[in-house]
């Protein structure tokens, strides 16, 4: 496949940008000061901060896929949902499939289905509600998108830089807890997740992953 990879210098594109190139395919790393000296991967250009630009760079990159994976800090709503858009916009004229790999707080609480883990305390303080509000946010533009090819990847409550194990458990739109009781999953295996859902999309529109103890899935 040729993947767009969006946000390829950040902690999950960088990971996504080398495990997809690792497999073989062509990967597009997208970000305002992308490199690489990998031959599989063309770096470009470009500041997701100017929609004109990166709905141009979508279009004539010919990607089969691509990777949605921005983030800001201080959280930006309005960037994060104006980019999802873009991307959508780009993709719907492309025929390209759409991977967002978003926020855990769109994920139900696990044991409260009627809640959200963005509007949990036992997950989220209030210092990070707007983080998860944001994701809220993004979530809700896909959905009302027009392009109807697109998934929504979310982390469990820790997302962090680790080690690739290959081993993680899918699941549908509750957050997911490993075997030791921690919601968690390493970026790496993240970015397998990630990969491993372009090549054999599932039939879910949301899904998350979280770290599976013992042998790497079939």
């Amino acid at each position: 496949m040729r993947i767009a990879v969006l946000g390829a210098s950040g902690m999950v594109g960088s990971r996504v940008t080398r495990e997809a190139a690792a497999r073989g395919h062509q990967v597009l790393a997208l970000s305002r000061k992308p490199a690489s000296d990998d031959p599989a991967v063309t770096p470009v250009a470009v500041d997701a901060h100017d929609p004109a630009a990166l709905r141009a760079a979508l279009t004539a990159s010919g990607a089969d896929a691509v990777v949605l994976a921005v983030r800001t800090e201080p959280a930006d709503r309005d960037f994060l949902v104006g980019t999802t858009r873009t991307v959508l916009d780009a993709a719907a004229r492309t025929g390209a499939r759409v991977l967002v790999v978003g926020g855990a707080g769109v994920l139900r609480s696990p044991g409260r289905p009627d809640l959200l883990v963005a509007d949990d305390p036992a997950y989220v303080p209030d210092d990070l509600r707007p983080v998860a509000a944001a994701g809220v946010a993004q979530l809700r533009a896909a959905q009302e998108h027009a392009h109807g090819d697109w998934v929504y990847l979310s982390p469990p409550a820790l997302l962090e830089p680790g080690l690739r194990t290959g081993r993680y458990r899918r699941g549908g739109d509750t957050l997911l807890t490993a075997a030791d009781g921690r919601s968690w999953i390493s970026a790496e295996d993240l970015a397998a997740a990630v990969v491993d859902e372009l090549e054999s999309p599932g039939a879910e529109r949301h899904l998350t992953v979280v770290h599976r103890d013992g042998p790497p899935a079939a």
